[in-house]
């Protein structure tokens, strides 16, 4: 599909127990992203993010900040493979 990007994110920092994957599912909902987000037994948050370039960069620019509690230290972002279509949802820790 023409225009799609796809990318796997790993956020770190304070991410976890702050509500992060839930606000990411909000954000990417309202943008209208396909994929995922969990948490990692590492301690960072790990997302696949999947639609409009513009608005994967959008979400990837909102992801520097986070919720208000998350003090995110870095966001490294790999392409990964489009998933398609779907809802974007919280998956279990891997």
């Amino acid at each position: 599909m023409s225009g799609r990007k796809a990318v796997l994110v790993r956020i770190s920092g304070r991410v976890q127990g702050v509500w992060y994957r839930g606000w990411t599912v909000e954000r990417a909902s309202a943008l209208g992203l396909n994929g995922w987000v969990r948490n990692r037994a590492d301690g960072t948050v790990e997302a696949l993010f999947a639609g409009p370039a513009d608005r994967v960069d959008a979400m990837l620019a909102a992801c520097r900040e986070g919720p208000p509690a998350a003090v995110v230290r870095d966001v490294a972002v790999e392409p990964a493979p489009d998933p398609g279509g779907g809802p974007f949802e919280q998956r279990a820790t891997q």
